[in-house]
């Protein structure tokens, strides 16, 4: 449960059925429907739960599907805090007939998609009945995702043991704590740390650039925000360290 907050931060995909109030040409409703890929401004709408403030957000996929007047189905990869109802209205507003969104089903979000790895609740109440009643696991095991999984869309950090033991009782990964990164970190990305054994040890936010990290031996690297292994799972070789020096 600590990492479900990462997935609403996640990316994610819809599929979507624009209403258009009027009859256009489609080639020109697959033309505006291009316009509106890539970086775009939007405010959120009357009925939403941030702050109606204009913001850019990223639609990384936007495809018209199928067209049947007055029916369009879209599908959408976006970045979070996109909201589709707004897009749609904006394209109704831009090819000058009006339109609104009449349904919208998600299909995706982070790492987990409709197509790889949704599981139906009564199959999963089953796989919990089999567990308990036969103690057989096999079958819940490949229904419930690891912790690694759920973070195997961000930007990853390898550290060491060392580091491991401070970081699970709740310290910021500093530089000499690096074994191995990803090469296009950038500060403010959420990023995934990883033990030697493969592990997922926490998940934080980058204070640097990987770039600025290969320049220097010192410093934050990232401060931990979630983490997801015990906290004795490793040794707490640092509190040696102190013990030694004080």
């Amino acid at each position: 449960m600590k990492l479900v907050g990462l997935l609403m931060q996640s990316s994610k995909e819809y599929v979507a059925v624009m209403q258009l109030h009027k009859e256009v040409d489609l080639e020109r409703l697959r033309g505006v429907v291009g316009l509106f890929r890539g970086k775009v401004y939007q405010k959120p709408p009357v009925r939403s739960s941030v702050k109606r403030a204009v913001r850019v957000r990223e639609i990384f996929r936007l495809e018209l599907a199928e067209y049947e007047h007055p029916y369009a189905l879209l599908i959408v990869d976006c970045e979070h805090g996109t909201y589709v109802r707004k897009l749609i209205h904006d394209i109704g507003d831009v090819l000058g007939v009006g339109a609104h969104m009449r349904e919208l089903r998600r299909t995706r979000v982070g790492p987990f998609s409709e197509a790889s790895n949704l599981v139906k609740m009564h199959e999963l109440s089953e796989y919990v009945r089999l567990w308990r009643a036969r103690g057989e696991m096999g079958m819940l095991t490949s229904a419930v995702m690891p912790g690694e999984y759920m973070a195997s869309h961000l930007p990853k950090v390898v550290i060491n043991d060392v580091a491991v033991s401070a970081v699970a009782y709740g310290a910021d990964l500093t530089v000499p704590g690096i074994s191995i990164m990803h090469e296009k970190i950038r500060k403010g990305d959420a990023v995934a740390m990883f033990s030697l054994k493969g592990e997922l040890v926490a998940v934080g936010i980058a204070q640097m650039h990987t770039e600025e990290v290969l320049q220097t031996r010192r410093g934050v690297f990232a401060k931990t925000k979630r983490v997801t292994i015990c906290r004795d799972a490793y040794p707490p070789l640092w509190r040696k360290r102190e013990r030694q020096q004080s």
